[in-house]
């Protein structure tokens, strides 16, 4: 079989799977956060933190739970690292620097999980465990339940109330990710993944020698790294260490868990607001980029010419044997289009256009499907906005699931977008003029501004995978990323609450002969036009100065 067909071959069984998980997944996804019934495990949560289920928040107070409840897992998680030393189960590594912990309880606690360290050389059983695995599990919860409010904010009218964070929190993590997680992390050990407590033991190697090894609860934090679209790996590896990801099976079962609580999640928005189609309109904008982007992926990275890439039947630099161009092309483009950032090869080996259109993915903000609750938040503030320029086009007030779009809506939405570009445009600028970044660079010219502009993607898209040719444990990146991660995640989620409240807040507008109908295709080609247009422009002269420069001169 050719390296090719193998590839489309796991695109059409990837597919075929998320289709049979679609439905299922997103009624029942609708389910957990419309019910009012608690699990008798959630009510002792709701006991011990003190927290009152049934009332519902505004979106300043449903703002300030989630601000609070992600500080005080930044400063737990900066904590925990900084007294490793002195914990059990420390397999005898020291404390954490300050910059590194800042920089990875930042980076966790975003959902972004880039990591300037070597996990097997650096982090003991209870900081990856007790720490950055829950992390793994709570920062997704917390992205989903914003994602939510926003859905009620179109679902509900006048009122301003977004239900309860804390009830949102907990329901996410015990109903969704925790079951799927647990299901994932059996499949993985069955295809080899490990999953134990062990210490450090030297193993030996063909050539001669011995080689030190740790064990760890690999399989479990495999699956929600990829369920949560995390993407913080046990191994300095990642995915592509064979501990993590053994084979072909639990390659694409990896994409598959990347994928698919984004996807399910858009019929879960089509539940709750009444209305299916809006549902798989906003699927079809999503599955139209994410194939388009896989195409040019696997154009690039098979066709690429030299006497090198016609032996190995491709661009095979970076890549590992066991997934081939195919298997490394899909996962790469899943990790960039969605907030994961767990990484199968690594990209700073791909063909300078490859490059490109992994840092292009980030930059459209990763929504298709996108992170999971960011893509769906992500992709509906899209949306407003194509609504709001479709309005202008044909004269016509801007109208979506029956909420005006007006001046405020859309400066909220505005602000949405700025944000992310304005923190990965700025850091990047100020770290190409200041000497001291330079010296992280392992390479100059266009490759090494793509270094730079990656990271700073990367981090305030909160994506975490790596360009892997930059060394970013210095105090300069541990501290300027951290602080991109920790905007990249926050600040935009205060414009996101603020425009669920504003929606909430509308009396419902009836449907009338100027109404765009926004179910049909016509408007999922108007919400791609605007995706790559509003966002993806914004990006064009650095990507010209970096990747495409680089891929043009190849």
């Amino acid at each position: 079989m050719s390296p090719v067909l193998a590839g489309v071959l796991q695109l059409v069984a990837l597919v075929a799977a998320l289709g049979l998980a679609y439905r299922p997944l997103g009624d029942y996804m609708a389910g957990v956060y419309s019910s009012t019934r608690h699990l008798r495990v959630e009510k002792w949560i709701y006991k011990a933190i003190g927290a009152n289920p049934a009332a519902d928040m505004r979106w300043p107070a449903y703002l300030r739970a989630v601000l609070a409840f992600s500080l005080a897992c930044l400063l737990f998680l900066y904590l925990l690292q900084r007294l490793q030393g002195v914990l059990p189960g420390s397999l005898g590594f020291a404390s954490i620097d300050p910059d590194q912990a800042f920089n990875t309880a930042a980076s966790f606690v975003a959902n972004t999980n880039w990591q300037s360290y070597y996990g097997e050389q650096a982090m003991g059983h209870v900081v990856q465990t007790g720490g950055l695995a829950v992390q793994n599990f709570v920062s997704a919860a917390v992205g989903m339940a914003v994602a939510i409010a926003l859905v009620r904010g179109f679902a509900r009218s006048r009122t301003g109330e977004l239900g309860n964070f804390w009830s949102d929190l907990v329901r996410g993590t015990f109903r969704v990710l925790l079951p799927i997680a647990a299901i994932g992390a059996i499949v993985l050990v069955a295809c080899g993944a490990i999953q134990n407590f062990a210490g450090i033991h030297e193993v030996g190697q063909f050539a001669g020698g011995a080689q030190q090894w740790n064990g760890g609860a690999v399989a479990s934090q495999e699956a929600i790294k990829e369920l949560g679209t995390n993407g913080g790996g046990y191994f300095n590896a990642n995915s592509s260490h064979p501990f993590e990801n053994p084979n072909p099976i639990s390659n694409l079962l990896e994409i598959f868990l990347i994928l698919l609580i984004p996807s399910a999640l858009t019929r879960t928005f089509g539940r709750m607001v009444g209305s299916l189609k809006q549902g798989y309109a906003v699927l079809a904008t999503m599955g139209i980029i994410w194939l388009g982007f896989n195409a040019l992926m696997m154009w690039t990275e098979f066709a690429h010419h030299g006497p090198a890439f016609d032996i190995a039947g491709g661009a095979m630099e970076g890549k590992e044997t066991r997934f081939g161009i195919g298997g490394s092309s899909i996962f790469a483009v899943a990790t960039t289009l969605t907030s994961t950032g767990a990484v199968n090869s690594f990209h700073s080996s791909y063909t300078g256009l490859g490059g490109g259109i992994t840092m292009l993915g980030m930059q459209l903000g990763e929504v298709a499907p996108g992170g999971v609750g960011s893509g769906l938040y992500g992709m509906l503030i899209i949306a407003v906005i194509a609504v709001f320029i479709a309005g202008l086009m044909v004269g016509r007030t801007p109208e979506y699931l029956g909420k005006k779009i007006g001046t405020r809506e859309i400066k909220l939405a505005a602000c949405y977008i700025l944000i992310t570009p304005a923190l990965v445009l700025g850091f990047t600028a100020v770290a190409m003029a200041l000497p001291t970044p330079g010296h992280s660079m392992t390479n100059t010219g266009a490759h090494g501004f793509s270094e730079i502009l990656y990271a700073y993607t990367s981090g305030a898209n909160n994506n975490g995978s790596a360009f892997a040719g930059l060394n970013a444990d210095t105090q300069w990146f541990n501290t300027t990323i951290g602080l991109a991660m920790l905007l990249g995640r926050f600040l935009p989620m205060v414009f996101v609450l603020a425009l669920a409240g504003s929606l909430g807040g509308q009396r419902p507008v009836p449907e009338t002969a100027g109404t765009l109908r926004t179910a049909k295709p016509l408007f999922t080609g108007v919400l791609v036009g605007t995706l790559l247009i509003v966002t993806g422009l914004t990006y064009f002269p650095a990507l010209a100065l970096g990747p495409l420069a680089e891929g043009l001169a190849s």
